[in-house]
């Protein structure tokens, strides 16, 4: 019979990556969609155990699972607005990720990107509510863009803002499509065909929502510019 393998952590249900911080410098994440409030928790606690001196994180959680996590483990630091829960201590960041929203609209994607940097030991600066709609917005806030390390920039609709920004600054940037629109938005497809067809040079796309994968590109990003 062979030996347990000490890069695996085996709870039935799943198979917990335990060594992928000291392959990637960054744990596990639990992804919260699919599994129960009891299973998030096991999953949370298991990678805390093993990662006791930084913060593990859990993403789109549901209510309940938020409820759930708060009564089992009392040190987790919830995050309702980004749907995600933290255990353990943020590490002290390094760089500076601007993370740019459109609209109000799109706060829990924006949170779960902010949420996500500071997680992988990135420096966050929010920048709200600054859409195409009002430009002048956008304009009062260019020395915040050109001081970050990396850009997030998050949009619904006909995901327009990225290529503003992208034509404004050539800090590196990464453009986050929302659901956020009206019906032929497509559920963010619009804003993602935008971004992808964007005339700015140099700005890259991650998938609809996905605040978590900008967050972890645009902290890594952050920590090798300011070595």
């Amino acid at each position: 019979m062979s030996e347990p393998d000490p890069r695996t952590a085996d709870l039935g249900f799943a198979r917990v990556d335990v060594d992928r911080a000291a392959r990637t410098g960054d744990p596990e994440v639990v992804y919260g969609e699919g599994k129960t409030p009891d299973q998030v928790v096991a999953i949370l606690r298991t990678l805390h155990e093993r990662h006791p001196d930084r913060a593990v994180l859990a993403t789109r959680l549901s209510p309940d699972a938020l409820a759930v996590v708060a009564r089992d483990l009392p040190d987790a630091v919830l995050d309702p607005v980004a749907r995600a829960a933290t255990l353990g201590p943020i590490p002290a960041p390094t760089g500076t990720v601007a993370v740019v929203s459109a609209g109000t609209s799109d706060a829990p994607v924006a949170a779960e990107a902010a949420l996500t940097i500071r997680v992988h030991g990135g420096g966050v600066d929010r920048i709200d509510d600054v859409g195409v709609a009002g430009l002048h917005r956008l304009l009062a806030v260019r020395d915040r863009l050109a001081e970050a390390d990396c850009l997030v920039v998050v949009a619904g609709m006909e995901g327009a803002l990225p290529s503003v920004v992208g034509g404004l600054t050539g800090v590196p940037l990464v453009a986050v499509p929302t659901s956020v629109g009206y019906g032929a938005s497509f559920g963010g497809l619009s804003a993602l065909l935008g971004m992808l067809n964007s005339c700015a040079p140099g700005v890259t796309v991650v998938n609809i929502d996905n605040g978590y994968g900008a967050g972890v590109f645009a902290a890594r990003v952050a920590r090798q510019s300011a070595r």
